[in-house]
């Protein structure tokens, strides 16, 4: 089965935790802290597999949680940080934030890798905080959660070349004469629900990709007759093949088909209206074809190269085949990848927010709530530290300044308490 499109979810593994421990060998009184720090927890990675061609894996394991790092020990014994999760997607995955949107990742080539979400980093052990004012601390740090997100992959096929045009025009039948695809054919509109590949393979020794990409019609940018899913794989390829059905079967009219087809591209992707185009008119082997073909010919001949074939019988089809080869060397590379990928600087953003909601003043913030994932509040020490975190930062002040007084509800994350001055 071909799916192109997934939602998922993933969490970098948790770190370990940091451990309180003291040294209690013979002949050696009070002994100092060594408790150990724990491990890192595994980054999610994606990798590309070029024997992937569907994302239909994804619809049946839909979340991915990556391993934590060890705890750590007594004796100063760190503890060991766990193997990266990689999970393998195939060429052309674009990876976005489900809730922002954010493009993340788009793998376009062989073996190419991106970090998804990220392991927390190891809790520090109370040797740590070992200091000439606190020679026995008796708190140490618990894991940094990892990264977590839901994430929408979608798949757009690279090919070098891509056959489009209205539905039943014969695009399916032309790659299965062309290649070693085995499409469906039928005589019904869209008997291509999904893109097929196919190789064309020539006899010099050469060969290219060829995506058979399922019928557009008029509105097809706005998502008419699954407009969005199709036009999406033809973003990956360097050359067009417009096949048109040059009988005018069905009341079409030839031209005004070529013109749609265009105008969805340009609605859709700017990009795709300039990609270099050869037309392939095919049907030539049914009446009505040649009178069709001058009126094209003499409309669009000095724009693009016009190819009379029929799918059916073959004829026309080795001359289209060996000149788009000849093509293909000569068009600029254009990257395939998506936009540039946006990167957000911790210095971009501000350190923690404070709203009032319900009568509480709830902070926020990357940096706040990491403390806070990382303290222990069944020790009184590492609570006395998280306050000191919180006076640092400037969170006190900044309550007083949206009107905090004493007894006021302060929250973080799940933790609730009264504000004092």
């Amino acid at each position: 089965m071909f799916f192109d499109k997934a939602k998922i979810y993933v969490k970098g593994g948790d770190g370990g935790n940091g451990m309180v421990a003291f040294r209690r060998e013979k002949y050696v009184p009070e002994g100092g802290p060594a408790g150990g720090d724990g491990g890192r927890g595994a980054d999610v990675i994606f990798v590309v597999d070029q024997g992937l061609r569907t994302l239909v894996d994804f619809r049946y394991q839909r979340h991915y949680k990556a391993d934590r790092g060890e705890h750590g020990g007594p004796k100063n014994m760190h503890g060991r940080g766990a193997e990266n999760m990689r999970i393998r997607v195939p060429m052309g995955t674009v990876v976005r934030d489900a809730e922002s949107g954010e493009l993340l990742a788009d793998l376009v080539e062989a073996e190419q890798e991106a970090v998804i979400v990220k392991g927390g980093r190891g809790g520090r052990g109370n040797s740590r905080f070992a200091s000439n004012q606190n020679k026995a601390p008796t708190h140490a740090e618990k894991g940094e959660p990892g990264e977590e997100r839901w994430l929408v992959l979608e798949l757009k096929l690279i090919a070098d070349v891509g056959l489009i045009g209205f539905p039943n025009v014969g695009k399916s039948t032309i790659i299965s004469k062309v290649s070693a695809a085995k499409p469906k054919i039928a005589d019904y509109h869209f008997t291509t629900l999904v893109p097929n590949l196919g190789v064309v393979r020539l006899g010099d020794g050469d060969s290219f990709v060829m995506a058979d990409i399922p019928g557009l019609i008029e509105g097809a940018h706005t998502g008419a007759g699954l407009g969005h899913e199709f036009l999406r794989h033809t973003e990956r390829t360097k050359l067009l093949v417009h096949v048109l059905d040059i009988t005018g079967s069905e009341g079409r009219d030839p031209l005004e088909d070529f013109r749609v087809i265009n105008n969805e591209l340009e609605m859709y992707n700017p990009r795709l209206a300039r990609r270099q185009q050869v037309i392939a008119a095919n049907k030539m082997d049914l009446s009505g074809a040649e009178e069709n073909l001058n009126r094209l010919k003499e409309a669009l001949g000095d724009e693009y190269e016009i190819f009379p074939v029929s799918a059916v019988t073959g004829e026309g089809l080795e001359a289209m085949v060996y000149r788009v080869a000849q093509l293909l060397p000569t068009i600029e590379e254009e990257s395939v990848a998506e936009e540039e990928i946006k990167i957000t600087r911790a210095a971009d953003k501000p350190r923690f927010s404070i709203d009032v909601e319900d009568g509480a003043f709830v902070v926020a913030g990357d940096e706040i709530e990491r403390h806070y994932a990382m303290t222990d509040f069944n020790n009184e020490d590492s609570v006395k530290r998280f306050q000191r975190i919180i006076k640092l930062m400037g969170i006190e002040d900044a309550l007083r300044k949206q009107g905090a007084k004493n007894g006021d509800t302060v929250r973080i994350r799940d933790l609730e308490f009264d504000f004092v001055e």
